[in-house]
């Protein structure tokens, strides 16, 4: 494990949120051993007047520095580190000409360069790694701008231009070709970046194991109605046409959608179905007791382009608690063959919700918790650190 650096972390989430962010678990466990310095998502100034109207829970205080920008936080391992939160920048990425983005954004980018530096040299980080966790538009401007030792960008999606627009993909390739390396959270993201970037590596996602098999089940469920579960931020990338149909075909199943509520179309088209309920998001340490109450889980993404790069975050989170995967053959996952069911369309999306309903044994719960416990992200973090200290001299 990577021990005694200066890690900063340019993100593209919040550190606080509504669920389990990759980021942050790999980083409050690198903090352990190593100082860690953790940028906020690029907060504008929309995102100022969207909270102030109660439609998003931005750190606005600190935004407009009537708080400290930085303050040192113990995370939920332990570990403490520094969060830095930056300036509102002004809304950019809406805008089609080319020419007004780049000058507004240099502006940006120079606010963000300029409070970036003062506080690393409040603290001292005289040459630190840089971790661009999947922001390539503020990577590509901190590149060689930080005296860092070097960067590396941490890829854990693919990218699509609803929000940033088609610059997106031009910015991304170029960043990926000029990091130091690309850490990658799939073999399939990996094999693209890989004609990019020479060092390029792959560390898949992983599972609060020790928090997660707490609630692990030791038996099946004996009732009735087969209970079907979701936990999660409900997106666009769902399959609506497969889960309403999974819904209709299955009247004696009880659907439970559970998160963040991204995607109008899907409560419009489910909710009045009687065996449809949708819940609120719950904090990450609430998942695991829920998620331990299901007899299925379901992961239905749409299968496209965008979905292939995906290795999701709930597969080992509901083998660590036992529960039986249905999904979409949204992504190709070799190493859970045999442990879930990929259907690749939507009748084999209901047989496998009957099959893997009919066919669960307590047996099979131990081997999905025993696969899962491989899978953690202390392990995850190990694999991680190992990358990084190839570039610390």
């Amino acid at each position: 494990m990577i021990q005694g650096q200066d890690i900063v972390c340019i993100s593209n989430t919040s550190w606080f949120g509504k669920y389990a962010k990759s980021t942050v678990l790999l980083l409050e466990r690198l903090a352990k051993n190593n100082r860690v310095l953790f940028v906020e998502h690029h907060y504008t100034l929309a995102d100022i007047w969207y909270t102030l109207r109660g439609r998003q829970q931005a750190p606005v205080h600190q935004m407009m520095g009537f708080s400290p920008r930085l303050h040192e936080i113990e995370t939920g391992v332990g570990s403490k580190l520094y969060r830095l939160v930056l300036p509102p920048s002004i809304p950019v990425f809406f805008l089609k000409n080319e020419k007004r983005f780049a000058r507004f954004f240099r502006f940006n980018t120079s606010v963000y360069r300029r409070v970036l530096k003062k506080q690393l040299r409040r603290l001292g980080m005289e040459r630190p790694l840089v971790i661009t966790a999947y922001n390539p538009f503020y990577g590509l401007a901190m590149l060689h701008k930080l005296n860092e030792r070097a960067h590396i960008y941490y890829c854990y999606d693919g990218v699509e231009p609803s929000y940033y627009g088609q610059r997106i993909f031009r910015y991304e390739e170029e960043f990926s070709r000029q990091a130091d390396a690309v850490i990658c959270s799939s073999d399939f993201l990996r094999e693209g970046k890989r004609a990019l970037n020479a060092n390029t590596y792959v560390v898949k996602n992983g599972v609060n194991f020790p928090l997660f098999n707490r609630y692990a089940k030791t038996e099946l469920h004996r009732r009735e109605r087969k209970k079907v579960g979701f936990i999660g931020s409900l997106d666009p990338r769902f399959d609506i046409d497969t889960v309403e149909y999974a819904v209709q075909q299955l009247p004696d199943y009880d659907f439970e959608f559970t998160g963040d509520m991204r995607n109008r179309q899907m409560r419009n088209r489910l909710e009045h179905y009687p065996n449809v309920s949708f819940f609120d998001p719950v904090l990450p340490e609430q998942v695991p007791p829920l998620l331990s109450r299901y007899d299925l889980g379901i992961i239905p993404y749409l299968m496209n382009e965008v979905n292939k790069n995906i290795y999701p975050l709930k597969i080992n989170e509901f083998l660590a608690v036992g529960v039986p995967v249905v999904m979409t053959a949204f992504a190709d996952l070799p190493e859970f063959r045999g442990l879930v069911i990929a259907a690749e369309n939507k009748e084999d999306f209901v047989q496998g919700l009957r099959q893997a309903a009919r066919e669960d044994s307590e047996e099979l719960i131990n081997r999905r918790t025993e696969f899962a416990r491989a899978n953690s992200w202390d392990e995850r973090t190990e694999a991680f650190g190992e990358i990084l200290s190839g570039f610390v001299n």
